[in-house]
């Protein structure tokens, strides 16, 4: 076991599954002895978790990185270890120390499926032996690992890993492996353990969170479980594919009081054509279909998407398909992205013969439709009475708090009396694409149940 003296700093890039995963890392190094610092100057470990998903993601990896330089200089016995996604698909580069300067800075390399290796790679680097753990499990999920968490008010739950649907432009399948499932009872424990530390909203995490399975159960009974757990805690999930959202689960999620009204559901294009070069297996109609379902079982529901633009072969009249369908869905938020090319996928060999010049003018002309849309529809809320979370300060102004609705819209309140992990009930008063604003009603505790 290490010593307690042993300072860990990590930054974690990507999603919220490198967000759950970093606290896995966390819990492991814990069980060692390391104690965690913010302050990378006092670290004896700096390391990073990564991701793939894009290569802006991994160019900003790659930079900082290069500014680790500074802390072997200042401290060559500190040891810099590269994990997650980043780790499994460029392990071969990385280890070359020509590979934009930054293989000899790593020490130690570990994929998704390796973390509990790691403390013994720290170990033995510190007798100069670089360390590499990429291999892939079909088993790996990490379910008797507790999680180190420093947020007391937001959990997330991983509740499975990998994903079986090899979208033809995602690297996903190729650095988070296959598709594996977590307990059903130790999710539900982990989620009693959540509630007698005072968290106050918890996410279940998944790539497709709609195809988990343990035995007889499915999704829906599984969210449904953790619901029950505490009734004033508010139960959140993501991801979501269009293929897998059934019947069921869309009406557990009407039926849950504190199961929130928001869902995150990536449609990617609006165009059938474009939708079958990315093996995306369902067509505009399906996906229309689905959003009327939800609408009609949840009439007040939050939802989000996420948009590729510029995927090969697209032209101007796919695009234009892509926004006749924000215009049809009007999601309340979305994430874009142009089109990334990614090693190993299918879509790599299809090239990358839309400009990046057509590219931004598309994610230009996406992005001002959703803001016009997220205007609209948050200029609609005002005078509502709604029910926030405070999650903390907020970031513009100490005077205010900022918090979140159960559709996951923030809203800025004046502090008064409120502190980080009261529930709240507003009035809103002014909005924005972007945010909502509003003053406190009552500051006493709200009950979500």
């Amino acid at each position: 076991m290490q010593e307690k003296s042993k300072k860990v700093y990590l930054e974690t890039y990507g999603c919220q599954m490198n967000v759950a995963d970093s606290e896995i890392i966390l819990g492991l190094l814990d069980e060692k002895g390391y104690d965690l610092t913010d302050d990378m100057s006092m670290a004896d470990v700096i390391l990073v978790n990564t991701c793939s998903v894009r290569e802006h993601a991994e160019q900003r990896v790659y930079s900082r990185l290069g500014e680790f330089k500074s802390a072997k200089r200042k401290k060559p016995e500190v040891i810099v270890g590269l994990l997650g996604c980043m780790a499994e698909r460029l392990r071969e580069s990385l280890t070359d120390k020509n590979a934009q300067g930054v293989g000899h800075i790593v020490d130690v390399i570990v994929g998704p499926d390796e973390y509990r290796k790691l403390p013994d790679l720290l170990s033995q680097s510190w007798h100069g032996e670089k360390g590499i753990a990429v291999q892939l499990s079909r088993v790996e999920t990490y379910d008797d690992v507790t999680p180190l968490r420093t947020n007391g008010i937001s959990a997330w739950i991983s509740v499975m890993r990998g994903c079986d649907k090899f979208c033809s432009f995602c690297v996903v399948p190729f650095t988070r492996g296959r598709e594996r499932n977590r307990s059903f009872s130790n999710i539900v424990s982990e989620a009693e353990s959540l509630s007698k530390r005072g968290f106050k909203e918890v996410t279940l995490l998944g790539q497709n969170v709609n195809s988990y399975r343990d035995g007889k159960y499915d999704f829906a009974d599984l969210i449904n479980a953790v619901s029950l757990v505490d009734p004033s805690m508010r139960i959140r999930f993501m991801t979501s594919h269009p293929q897998d959202m059934s019947d069921k689960l869309i009406d557990t999620i009407a039926g849950g009081n504190n199961i929130c009204k928001y869902i995150h559901l990536p449609v990617q294009s609006g165009s059938d054509k474009i939708l079958q070069l990315m093996d995306r297996n369902y067509d505009r109609a399906h996906y229309l279909n689905l959003i009327r379902k939800i609408r009609s079982a949840i009439p007040k529901v939050t939802l989000s998407t996420d948009i590729i633009t510029g995927f090969p072969t697209e032209t101007d009249e796919d695009h234009k398909q892509t926004l006749e369908m924000m215009k049809d869905v009007r999601y309340d938020g979305a994430f874009t992205f142009k089109y990334s090319p990614r090693e190993h996928t299918p879509s790599f060999r299809m090239g990358d013969d839309v400009s990046d010049e057509i590219k931004t003018h598309r994610i230009n002309e996406i992005i001002e439709l959703q803001n016009s849309i997220a205007n609209e529809k948050n200029i609609r809320h005002i005078g509502e009475s709604m029910t926030i979370l405070i999650e903390g300060e907020s970031k513009k102004s100490s005077d205010e708090m900022h918090g979140r609705t159960d559709g996951n819209k923030m809203v800025i309140v004046p502090c008064g009396d409120c502190k980080t992990g009261d529930y709240v009930d507003v009035t809103i008063t002014r909005a924005n694409s972007a945010t909502l604003f509003g003053t406190v009603q009552q500051q006493s505790r709200v009950e979500v149940v």
